[in-house]
């Protein structure tokens, strides 16, 4: 196999099992000026809360220390690099950890781009309620009103805004979950098409509406409807939407290009107790769910946009704040997830944000809603191979999706 990287010193230790969902947890600690917040965001935790009515807990003070210390002693045995940055009118830091390369061990680069991952979620929901400003989609319709024959005729009507928020019920991504799978396929074209009908040959996973369950499904859906309604590319409608009237040099759709834009992060796999150099890799996969890429400081201006109500009129921009009063499905825990957004509030102060992975990084972007405390943060991850069947890969991997996926 080629690209294999001589690092096998970093990939022979017991791995963390709370690691993939250090991001989240990582967004919390920067925010919070704590070292870690477990009860809030650790993998699997089910403890993520929702924000309390009312609820005005002062902002701490930064913690310099404390937060060079949550992205202190890289490379280990689960990441390569790290990169931290807090900005807002209660105080700003930033910070990087680790090397970029593991061949030349380059320092990561404040300016690094990576794969957002999952983030792409909250920008192709912008391009949604968009349309629903435009009174182009009504959200409460059902969407095989606008994608007649997309989804299978015994599925019940699903409407747009299930979609956004996850309570749609559709069945998740089912793709093979070997290491080498990926790595052979990591420049195969596929269409969205072609992955939702790995999804769409299972039932529906629950009634539209009664239960939240994360999926990528739900947005290459929301992608198709965006192409359908607007008559043009995703990545077009995107780049003349959201990227160009904010000014997001750094910020691209990369369809079918496996590259990063340098400066960059390589991102790793790990592969039968090697790392794999992941970093060229086609995201048609993921697409309008999770193809983007971009870099910490236009995250930060395009989270900043959202919140102020520079890219939504209020009725749109309110349901990004939303969260609909239902439980995570097959448990008791409440939903967190509005259209487009994720929500918790931690130690009393509550955030917004997404986190998002890919091969060889995981990221997240948080913010008060007042935006006095924003962070972003991406940690160059080596995602485990060899673990079976797929779930959907919608989200951090922390996160216990139900359905269980049969490999192909």
């Amino acid at each position: 196999m080629a690209d294999r990287v001589g690092a096998e010193r970093l990939v022979g230790m017991k791995r963390n099992p709370l690691i993939r969902g250090l991001a989240a947890t990582l967004a919390a600690a920067t925010l919070l000026s704590v070292t870690a917040a477990p009860a809030a965001f650790a993998a699997g935790s089910g403890a993520v809360s929702q924000p309390a009515a009312g609820a005005r807990t002062p902002l701490p003070p930064l913690n310099p220390a404390a937060l060079q210390a949550a992205i202190a002693g890289l490379p280990n045995a689960d990441e390569t690099g790290a990169l931290l940055q807090v900005r807002g009118s209660a105080g700003a830091w930033a910070g990087t950890s680790g090397t970029a390369d593991l061949k030349t061990g380059a320092p990561v680069p404040a300016d690094a781009h990576f794969r957002i991952g999952s983030i792409t979620k909250t920008f192709t929901a912008v391009l949604v309620l968009q349309l629903a400003a435009q009174h182009r989609v009504d959200l409460d319709a059902p969407v095989q009103r606008y994608l007649p024959g997309l989804l299978p005729a015994g599925y019940p009507p699903i409407t747009v805004a299930q979609l956004l928020n996850h309570t749609s019920g559709l069945p998740g991504v089912d793709l093979p979950d070997d290491p080498q799978w990926t790595f052979d396929h990591r420049y195969t074209v596929f269409t969205p098409e072609q992955v939702l009908a790995t999804a769409f040959r299972h039932p529906i996973v629950f009634a539209p509406g009664s239960a939240q369950q994360y999926t990528n499904t739900s947005y290459l859906v929301a992608g198709l409807l965006v192409e359908k309604l607007t008559g043009r590319p995703y990545a077009d409608v995107m780049r003349d939407q959201v990227i160009r009237p904010l000014g997001l040099r750094e910020t691209s759709v990369p369809g079918n290009n496996p590259e990063l834009p340098a400066p960059y992060a390589h991102g790793y796999l790990a592969v039968n107790g090697q790392l794999v150099d992941l970093t060229r890799m086609n995201q048609s996969i993921p697409w309008a769910a999770g193809e983007m890429i971009s870099t910490a400081a236009d995250l930060d201006t395009f989270l900043t946009a959202l919140f102020r109500g520079q890219l939504l009129p209020a009725p749109q921009l309110a349901r990004m704040f939303t969260v609909p009063g239902v439980k995570m499905f097959g448990t008791d825990q409440d939903a967190y997830y509005s259209q487009g957004l994720m929500t918790s509030t931690v130690n009393g102060i509550t955030v917004w944000g997404k986190t998002g992975t890919r091969y060889g990084y995981t990221n997240g972007v948080w913010a008060t809603r007042d935006l006095k405390r924003r962070a972003d943060n991406w940690r160059q991850l080596h995602l485990e191979g060899n673990r079976g069947p797929a779930r959907d890969r919608g989200e951090d991997r922390g996160r216990d999706h139900p359905v269980r996926l049969r490999s192909r």
